[in-house]
């Protein structure tokens, strides 16, 4: 099980910053011998909430409001740790498994007090409190809402966690999938049938009634209109003249200079972003030492942006789509879906996790087409599965612009790269 904050350095620093997404605190208080506050509903409740969102840390001994260490007295510490581990077994379902971590932290005085310090993982399960079903958003917790709470069921098994893109299409049948789109997938020594061989790529899985039904990765990569079933599977991509949506001064009816939906199977779905950044980009050219074309951005770095949105986006997020927006100094790939795993936006270079597992096995078995233009990468492949697309990403996309991309999140439901386009010298003064 992971620790948070660990060394008493690293907890007293974000103790100072406050509460955030990752991170609660709770004054104890006492009538008697037991614990009067928080209550066993609130506690539980922020403890679940964490569980149903991700990992996070919940202090017991440190005021919500002025960040202040008031500790527990060590008498009372045994009654502290039994309420935190009943609340957990007893109080949640289904039972929260958590790191209950008794500590010492100086108060403002400098006096050494006690606090309990629980560690709750994000968890395979979907949790409920006494007050219902939680999650984390920022400084506070909230209650889920019937689509929220649906999707999260969707995607965490109570035996055992399925993933979203191995899950079966309502709907959608062996039929409906292209045979050419799914044999491209077959290794050359593969003798498997076509059922078989679908199983074995995740793309199909037995039902209830023991059919085998087309899954959400079967249908993205081995049908030719996935919207028929999953109609936010799509790329949104927009070119603007000017450097926002809203128009700068050209008037309404010219501030977009093109603007179309891409969809089909995913591999179409990366060439065809790829080729709309190509064609609507600007090129300028300098006569310094010869003719030298220098293109708005960088094309590796594009077309890896555009297979990470494409792999690790979160499909079950109902109303969402990928938006590829590019403006006159930058362009912005919007995909939906808050950080896999534990992952965040610092550790995004050098961690790899798959949201989509079975979409990024596809993805790397995806040929690039060699005759390609707007397709800029060393890769055979779409993907690879050495998780070196986002330093591509930032080393390529600084040294073309001079500027790194910015990679941040919205609301914990998003992820926005942001890519510079080099920006223009100042012209010489007279």
């Amino acid at each position: 099980m992971p620790l948070m904050f660990d060394a008493k350095d690293d907890l007293l620093a974000k103790i100072r910053l406050g509460e955030d997404s990752v991170l609660a605190l709770k004054t104890v208080r006492f009538r008697g011998d037991r614990v009067d506050a928080p209550s066993r509903e609130d506690l539980a409740d922020e403890l679940a909430a964490f569980a149903n969102s991700r990992d996070g840390v919940l202090v017991l001994g440190v005021d919500d409001k002025t960040r202040e260490i008031v500790g527990v007295p060590f008498d009372r510490l045994d009654a502290v740790e039994s309420l935190a581990r009943e609340v957990c077994n007893d109080s949640i379902v289904p039972p929260l498994s958590a790191s209950v971590i008794r500590m010492e932290l100086p108060d403002a005085a400098g006096n050494h007090r006690a606090i309990v310090k629980i560690d709750v993982p994000r968890s395979l399960f979907v949790h409920r409190s006494p007050s219902g079903y939680f999650h984390r958003l920022g400084s506070s917790k909230r209650e889920m809402s019937p689509d929220l709470l649906a999707r999260l069921f969707q995607q965490r098994s109570q035996s055992r966690l399925i993933r979203f893109d191995e899950q079966i299409v309502a709907g959608a049948r062996i039929t409906d999938l292209d045979p050419a789109l799914c044999e491209r997938f077959r290794g050359s020594r593969s003798r498997d049938s076509f059922d078989d061989l679908l199983h074995k790529l995740a793309m199909a899985r037995l039902d209830g009634d023991n059919v085998w039904r087309p899954t959400v990765a079967g249908v993205l990569l081995g049908s030719r209109e996935p919207r028929r079933w999953l109609p936010n599977a799509y790329i949104q991509a927009v070119a603007y003249r000017g450097t926002g949506i809203v128009p700068d001064g050209e008037g309404s009816d010219t501030y977009q200079l093109n603007a179309k939906d891409l969809d089909g199977p995913l591999d179409q779905q990366i060439l065809d972003a790829c080729q709309f950044v190509f064609r609507n980009m600007t090129v300028e050219a300098s006569k310094h030492l010869g003719r030298h074309d220098r293109p708005q951005y960088d094309m590796e770095a594009v077309f890896e942006a555009v297979v990470n949105a494409v792999a690790h986006r979160d499909y079950s997020i109902y109303g969402s789509k990928i938006r590829l927006r590019m403006f006159r100094d930058r362009l912005e790939l919007s995909s939906p879906g808050s950080l896999p795993n534990t992952m965040s936006i610092d550790s995004l270079p050098y961690r790899q996790a798959a949201r989509n597992e079975a979409i990024a096995s596809l993805l790397a078995r995806c040929p690039v087409p060699s005759d390609e233009r707007a397709i800029e990468t060393a890769r055979s492949t779409m993907m690879d599965r050495r998780g070196e697309g986002v330093s591509i990403i930032l080393d390529r996309g600084t040294r073309h612009a001079g500027v790194p991309p910015v990679y941040r999140t919205i609301d914990d439901s998003e992820l926005v790269l942001t890519i510079y386009a080099p920006r223009k010298p100042e012209p010489a003064s007279v």
